[in-house]
């Protein structure tokens, strides 16, 4: 445990030697607009609660402040603060607080960038199961008989996987930048591949994406693995790019297509003409204006923005030609299975006078 008072020298010897140190995390700003993606998923996924009991978490707005005017004195103090007096706790925890606020932390958790003056937004609980600090509902009535179904938001840069309308997982996304938007619309996983080179590579060069699920296969739109994920906004092609740890996930919990040609294991191979379409996928939310909104200032303080999810997922709009054909097969067989002399308009039967 380091107190405040080592701490104190410590940042008094760091700028002292700091003209003779290296420069280089200054001199490559680059470097600090993106997520540490290895710490980022130690933390989010070290607790895994019942969703039921995970308690709800309230914000507040912190001012960093210290009577010595020092930056680094001060981040040193909201550490101890935010750690019970550990400085290395209060680093972990304030993981996901960096994360939600957009806030470079670096491979040991500190952040550099926060100066006397910047207010970081806290919550009222810490460590918890990273369901707790969604955006997302935990709960939701319109995917309940869905099963698996999935969710990229583009205002708020993140995904959302739920199982029977409740929450499994989160977490960050870079979806495309405004030259190449990820289109809206609805969707569903078609095939996958562990390893593809991208076809938008230049020439001589190999942009290598992993864990790569696709889903939209007209235009080669997926999900996928990516290095570095920009804490400022979207940043793609077009795909949807991923942490690590959360391209794996996905690999493995949704559901592909399967054709006349075999399931999705098959990649490219197993195109063909659908039998059973995969996991639902719903883009959603307007392309961000620069760094995405995590929060919004109320009169009571702030507060985690609330993603509004439709109330049937059937109401998002098509998003390729796909989802167009097989929502004219479910309307042709609801038309089918109804009673004769009876008419349906939006699920309700009325008998036709004779």
């Amino acid at each position: 445990m380091m107190s405040l008072t080592a701490a104190l020298r410590l940042a008094l010897l760091a700028l002292v030697l700091a003209p003779l140190g290296s420069r280089t995390a200054l001199a490559q700003p680059e470097a600090r607009s993106m997520y540490n993606q290895d710490r980022l998923a130690r933390l989010f996924y070290a607790e895994r609660d019942s969703l039921d009991e995970i308690p709800e978490v309230t914000y507040r707005n912190h001012v960093l402040d210290h009577e010595s005017g020092l930056g680094i004195v001060a981040r040193a103090a909201l550490y101890e603060s935010v750690g019970d007096g550990d400085i290395g706790r209060g680093k972990d925890r304030l993981t996901v607080p960096a994360f939600l606020n957009g806030v470079y932390a670096d491979s040991l958790g500190n952040l550099p960038d926060l100066g006397v003056g910047d207010t970081l937004v806290l919550p009222s609980h810490y460590g918890l199961d990273f369901r707790a600090y969604s955006p997302f509902p935990r709960h939701w009535a319109g995917a309940a008989s869905h099963g698996k179904l999935f969710v990229i938001h583009k205002t708020v840069q993140a995904w959302a996987a739920y199982e029977n309308g409740r929450l499994e997982r989160w977490g960050l996304v870079s979806t495309g930048k405004d030259e190449s938007e990820t289109p809206s619309g609805r969707y569903n996983f078609n095939w996958r591949e562990l390893h593809r080179v991208s076809t938008l590579s230049p020439p001589g060069v190999s942009w290598d994406m992993r864990w790569v699920f696709n889903f939209y296969d007209e235009r080669g739109i997926h999900v996928h693995q990516y290095y570095a994920l920009p804490t400022d906004g979207a940043a793609s092609h077009g795909c949807v790019r991923l942490m690590t740890a959360d391209a794996q996930w996905i690999y493995d919990w949704a559901d592909g297509w399967v054709t006349v040609n075999g399931t999705a294991d098959r990649a490219l191979a197993s195109r063909g003409r659908i039998l059973r379409q995969g996991t639902m996928v719903l883009v959603l939310g307007d392309q961000p204006d620069g760094a995405p909104t995590r929060f919004v200032q109320t009169d009571a303080g702030p507060e985690i923005v609330q993603v509004e999810l439709p109330a049937d997922p059937y109401s998002v709009r098509a998003g390729s030609p796909q989802q167009v054909q097989f929502d004219r097969s479910r309307a042709a067989a609801a038309r089918a299975a109804t009673p004769t002399g009876t008419t349906t308009r939006r699920g309700a039967a009325t008998r036709r006078r004779s």
